[in-house]
């Protein structure tokens, strides 16, 4: 077996509002947009995409329509200050302001309109300390 594509998708109960939330932080470009899936695309690399579906649509089952916990969705970024400038613009919850972890990530966290916990980041060295 091979796989020949891995596509994340989150469930939302304010889609329009969590398009324009990932496209105002992460720069994110609309490959498709319905009343009841948006699927977003990294305007520099169109294999890196992100799917968002309403969490009552019937293709969702039932029993995986509640609000999102124990999990995270981490976006490797090229400059995670800008984007927590970005952040903070927005007015955006941050969980944790950045800072360099243990294994070689700055990191910060923040919440969706979902409740969906992001982990953005970049790599940094000893030499950034």
């Amino acid at each position: 077996m091979s796989l020949s594509r891995i596509l994340t998708n989150i469930c939302s109960d304010h889609l329009a509002e969590s398009r324009e939330f990932y496209i105002a932080l992460l720069g994110f470009e609309v490959n498709y947009d319905s009343d009841w899936y948006v699927q977003l695309r990294c305007p520099t690399n169109a294999e890196i995409e992100f799917g968002i579906i309403q969490r009552d649509h019937e293709l969702v089952p039932e029993r995986y329509r509640s609000a999102p916990t124990g999990m995270y969705v981490t976006f490797v970024v090229d400059d995670v200050d800008a984007v927590y400038e970005q952040a903070k613009a927005m007015h955006l919850s941050i969980v944790q302001e950045p800072k360099n972890e243990f294994y070689g990530q700055r990191r910060f966290l923040t919440v969706d309109p979902n409740g969906c916990l992001l982990d953005i980041c970049s790599p940094w060295s000893d030499a950034e300390r």
